[in-house]
């Protein structure tokens, strides 16, 4: 019998104070499946790692890896953990910088597209990056992870 481990992701969430309130930087998960959708396709920028490395670690890996971007050297809120509906533990941390997204040069993963076609193409990881206030990013971003939106809300009083 496989014993089949439980996925896990760590990101940073980016948020910065503006004249119309607080706000979040989301990115639009990449590749075919999420083209055409909005609702349920923004997410933190994130990424999966293995046991042995350590949360934080990997957070800031996959920043760079999403985004092209050195992560932020602000000071880090941590936001716990959530798990998606998938089964996928995430954690966060939630970071004070103002960084403009026309400066993301975003990662790739290949895959066959269309299925079965034998084609592999290559993909963004995230093909948009984008400021939201805290209503508009709890209606765009992977349900399960809105409960960060809370937990950063709460952190800052």
């Amino acid at each position: 019998m496989t014993v089949r481990s439980t996925k896990r992701s760590a990101g940073l969430l980016l948020f910065r104070h503006t004249g119309e309130g607080l706000e979040v930087l989301l990115g639009h998960m990449g590749g075919p499946f999420f083209a055409k959708k909005d609702a349920g396709a923004w997410t933190v920028p994130k990424g999966e790692y293995e046991p042995d490395e350590p949360a934080w670690e990997a957070a800031r890996r996959e920043f760079q890896e999403e985004l092209g971007l050195t992560p932020p050297d602000g000071k880090a809120l941590p936001l716990g953990e959530i798990a998606q509906s998938s089964g996928k533990i995430v954690t966060a941390w939630a970071v004070e910088v103002d960084l403009d997204p026309e400066t993301i040069t975003p990662g790739t993963f290949t895959m066959e597209w269309p299925p079965r076609s034998g084609r592999i193409q290559e993909f963004p990881e995230l093909d948009r990056v984008a400021w939201f206030g805290l209503d508009r990013a709890r209606e765009l971003m992977v349900t399960g992870q809105s409960a960060f939106l809370g937990r950063l809300t709460d952190l800052l009083g």
